[in-house]
């Protein structure tokens, strides 16, 4: 069994009617669970109603790195949030350069109320990083995310990194982007990880792994990640799906685990 332990499943299904044969088509590649992913607390409570049917999927709460025009996420709002039942992380939060431009000073706030807010409800982050490596890990360390811990999801930096996020209790996820011809740097990354420290994900709608790429990512893909992974080590999928499993539970450990699809 697998789990896609980041994706974006309001973003991929426009309306109630689109969701059930996406999860269909999970469940039949053997993927048992899903977080789906906040970005924003505008989205937030359409996100929360159209996943409220489906025991599989999990989510968070919390407001992308790179949003602007959007709610600003007071701690108390991410802790209050953060008490429902089916809410198991804060976040996606961190830091984007890549787009940004002037001061982002703005940003750095917004990552720093989010793990305030993770370390209250004694719930992991889900971490978001792009072109801002240093400014990232220095944020963790200042505000002790350690003790809340995480995970730094789509992956895209190097070992350096992957190592300092560890140091600080954190789990390192690749997304579809691990499969792709010109990512020998990250694939290099995915053999020395150790796999007790590993996640995999989609990051759907985006980021479809190869042999989908081009195409709409959705959790089912999830599936070639860990396969593209487990060749990548010579190791079997079977051991890369239950590690990865594994390790979801034990970092997200308020989730309800269904029953075997």
């Amino acid at each position: 069994m697998l789990v896609d332990s980041h994706c974006h499943l309001d973003m991929l299904c426009k309306d109630a009617e689109a969701l059930p044969p996406v999860l269909d088509e999970a469940a039949a590649v053997g993927i048992e669970h899903m977080l789906c992913v906040s970005v924003s607390l505008e989205r937030f409570e359409p996100m929360m109603q159209l996943i409220a049917p489906y025991a599989q999927v999990s989510a968070s709460v919390g407001v992308h790195p790179d949003g602007t025009d959007v709610e600003e996420p007071a701690v108390e709002r991410l802790a209050e949030l953060a008490q429902g039942d089916r809410i198991v992380a804060i976040g996606e939060t961190g830091l984007d350069y890549y787009r940004s431009e002037g001061d982002v000073e703005w940003q750095r706030e917004r990552f720093r109320r989010h793990i305030r807010a993770a370390r209250e409800v004694g719930k992991p982050l889900i971490v978001h990083t792009r072109a801002a490596r240093e400014d990232t890990l220095k944020i963790m360390a200042e505000e002790n995310a350690a003790e809340a811990g995480g995970v730094l999801h789509c992956f895209t930096e190097d070992w350096e990194m992957a190592r300092a996020a560890m140091d600080m209790n954190f789990y390192i996820s690749f997304s579809g982007i691990v499969t792709f011809k010109n990512a020998s740097d990250l694939q290099d990354v995915a053999r020395r990880v150790p796999l007790d420290r590993m996640l995999v994900e989609t990051d759907s709608p985006y980021l479809a792994p190869v042999p989908k790429r081009g195409k709409t990512n959705q959790p089912a893909y999830v599936r070639h990640v860990a396969e593209f992974i487990a060749g990548l080590r010579g190791q079997y999928l079977d051991e890369v799906a239950d590690a990865t499993t594994g390790n979801f539970y034990t970092l997200f450990s308020a989730v309800k685990r269904t029953a075997s699809v």
